[in-house]
């Protein structure tokens, strides 16, 4: 099977920014091809194929790229979205914890990238869409090791991007606020609790569960995604939404001291 229209492959397209993403590219006109680590339990959506994938298992990046390349005959956009959250401060987090999470978020996406780029070389285009954060660019206490997941995914992209554009393809980051999909209530706990911390890391959930219930909706998110994958002259990064957009402009122009208040005020730590 072949298909003369464009094909997008996204990862963790079973629920949130994943779903959304996968329904409004079959709204923009693509083939959508979603995947999870376990999609018999997914609700089928119109135009969109489920494939379980782990982005874990290099045996299984590579079974289902090779399975959508076989049964569309191309692949024009790769949208990686599949990721998990780490709350808890930076000492409370094993190596081995960090690690777990690391490759997920990190290598996850460079197993997937270097099983699709040869495609899209050999197309001659396409657009690799890396799901960042705010915190790819903001610091975010008690979440260091998710933040520093989404920062080297940043520095990441940014090479990327160098290195393939004179082979016609794309690499872009998108970068969302606080999203309303459970990521707090999803995301791991520290695995070496420490007293110390407690008290403060209590509090800091509890910012984060009312910045998560008054986010954007993933939507949101979502068009700014589609935003990049059709953009004839597309930027190297997107924000999604007014949040993400305003936390980008107060990083860029904020003076250090004052961004430095300005964080410790928001997460209600002391000084």
């Amino acid at each position: 099977m072949t298909t003369d229209r464009p094909v997008a492959l996204v990862t963790g397209a079973s629920s949130g920014i994943g779903k959304e993403t996968a329904l409004a590219l079959v709204a923009a006109g693509f083939d959508v091809v979603g995947t999870g680590r376990d999609t018999s339990r997914v609700t089928p959506l119109g135009g969109v194929t489920f494939l379980d994938l782990d982005v874990v298992s290099e045996t299984s990046v590579t079974a289902v790229v090779q399975e959508v390349s076989e049964r569309f005959g191309r692949i024009d956009v790769l949208v990686n979205n599949a990721g998990v959250g780490s709350m808890g401060a930076a000492e409370e987090t094993s190596l081995a914890q960090a690690q777990g999470m690391f490759d997920t978020n990190v290598f996850g996406v460079m197993r997937m990238v270097n099983e699709v780029l040869p495609h899209m070389r050999a197309q001659r285009r396409g657009r690799i869409i890396n799901i960042s954060s705010v915190l790819g660019f903001l610091p975010q206490p008690y979440m260091a090791a998710y933040a520093a997941s989404k920062h080297a995914i940043e520095g990441y992209t940014e090479s990327l991007d160098h290195e393939i554009r004179d082979h016609g393809v794309r690499a872009l980051i998108v970068e969302p606020a606080y999203t309303r999909t459970g990521f707090e209530t999803n995301s791991a706990k520290p695995d070496t609790p420490l007293h110390a911390y407690a008290k403060q890391r209590q509090t800091v959930d509890r910012v984060m569960a009312e910045a998560v219930r008054d986010g954007d909706a993933p939507a949101v998110v979502a068009k700014a995604i589609v935003a990049a994958v059709t953009d004839p002259k597309p930027k190297p990064r997107y924000t999604a939404g007014p949040l993400a957009g305003r936390a980008r402009v107060l990083r860029r122009l904020a003076p250090a001291q004052v961004f430095d208040k300005q964080i410790r005020k928001m997460n209600k730590l002391a000084g």
